[in-house]
């Protein structure tokens, strides 16, 4: 596809978020845009720079595991406008506290493995390794 006067095509925004063209279409069925996406006379989406910066913050969000009718109605508050910043932030402030809950079960889990790492590095440098949590205890 080329270039849309004043905006960018979908393979373009597909290469510039890493989402696939199949989730532009997804994103834009169910209403996560932050206002209707332009068409141009040939029918084919054009979207702005904005709605590329959008669709950024929205990958951030999803890869912090923000689900997506969470996202849906953040961008249904931000697309009503002003007045309602105090639910866009008690909805980004939960949000932020589940991605905190979230590190700490993993900082956790990597301090578990990390001592598992240790033990067999230990072990295998020292080449009492053999039998080390085998399926059969060692006789």
């Amino acid at each position: 596809m080329t270039r849309n006067a004043g905006g960018l095509s979908i393979g373009q925004v597909a290469e510039r978020t890493g989402l696939s063209v199949h989730a532009l279409r997804f994103f834009e069925r169910e209403d996560l845009f932050l206002g209707p996406i332009r068409r141009s006379a040939g029918g084919q989406r054009v979207y702005d720079p904005a709605d590329v910066e959008w669709l950024l913050l929205c990958n951030r969000f999803r890869d912090s595991g923000m689900s997506i009718a969470t996202m849906k109605r953040f961008a249904e508050l931000v697309r009503s406008g002003p007045g309602n910043e105090r639910d866009r932030l008690a909805l980004l402030e939960e949000h932020e506290r589940t991605v905190q809950a979230r590190i700490a079960e993993l900082t956790a889990s990597l301090e578990v493995i990390h001592d598992k790492v240790a033990t067999y590095r230990r072990h295998v440098e020292d080449g009492t390794a053999t039998g080390l949590w085998s399926p059969t205890p060692g006789r």
